[in-house]
């Protein structure tokens, strides 16, 4: 294979997944690292990838990169669905409890499975019994207020439109002072030595407290959030219990998360 149909189709790689790593690059096209160093320094000189640490992301993905919760909730539905389906089944059925909800489209995702979930299976709810959800994300609000079975609690708080959801010390404080069974958190990136970021200091607040509220924190995440950091950090990797995510982590995230004894649920 020439250079130039190669650097054509490591460029389609990065724009398909939004980050590639050399390691990878070297194994699918059988060439040393060094020519993928070369042929990413290419393709970083005629604007089509910036290169990172390890490997290389889209040329127009950076830090402070966000993307509208609308224009989130179109991509990656499948695998959306998968991680929300494997988070759905660790809230009981038909047991009191609480859960905490984090804004994100693939919690949004988990917020519609929890609701039709819970519908059904109303007439076998007895008084008392019902789940409480907490959250500070409008669209999961909107889709929890009105279920039978489940008592919603909303966190205020100041909204971001881009997200939809809560934030600023109101929310903050706010979530300090719950201790729920379960926190179900959103991610914009994670990787092996920065940890679960988001580009907003506002929301990384926001989550930063969520971590430390719950007794059990569940991250939920795409392939696509892996090996990735944003620019604000607000959990390492030891304060996570779970993760669930669509296919493996790559070898260097993945030892991290062993070391760090997190569960990695793949769906």
């Amino acid at each position: 294979m020439f250079a130039e149909e190669r650097q054509q189709k490591i460029a389609e790689l990065v724009a398909g997944s939004g980050r590639v790593s050399v390691t990878l690059l070297a194994e699918r096209f059988s060439i040393t690292t060094e020519t993928v160093r070369r042929d990413l320094a290419a393709l970083e000189n005629a604007g089509t990838v910036r290169r990172v640490h390890g490997g290389a992301v889209a040329a127009d993905r950076f830090s402070t990169t966000e993307e509208s919760v609308t224009d989130r909730a179109i991509q990656r539905p499948d695998q959306k669905g998968r991680i929300a389906a494997a988070a759905l089944a660790l809230i009981p059925r038909n047991s009191p409890g609480s859960v905490l909800i984090d804004g994100g489209t693939t919690t949004e995702v988990l917020a519609d499975m929890l609701a039709r979930r819970t519908m059904i299976e109303t007439a076998d709810v007895a008084g008392g019994n019902e789940l409480v959800a907490i959250t500070h994300a409008v669209p999961i609000a909107g889709k929890l207020s009105s279920v039978p079975g489940i008592a919603l609690h909303i966190l205020g708080g100041r909204v971001r439109g881009i997200t939809q959801v809560a934030v600023g010390q109101a929310t903050v404080d706010a979530a300090a002072r719950i201790r729920p069974d379960i926190a179900f958190v959103g991610t914009n990136g994670i990787h092996p030595t920065f940890g679960l970021s988001t580009p907003d200091p506002e929301e990384a607040a926001v989550k930063a407290a969520f971590v430390h509220s719950a007794r059990r924190i569940v991250v939920l995440a795409d392939s696509s959030k892996l090996d990735t950091e944003t620019l604000v950090q607000f959990a390492s990797l030891k304060d996570l219990d779970t993760l669930i995510t669509d296919s493996e982590p790559g070898p260097e995230l993945a030892a991290a998360l062993e070391e760090a004894d997190v569960d990695v649920v793949i769906a």
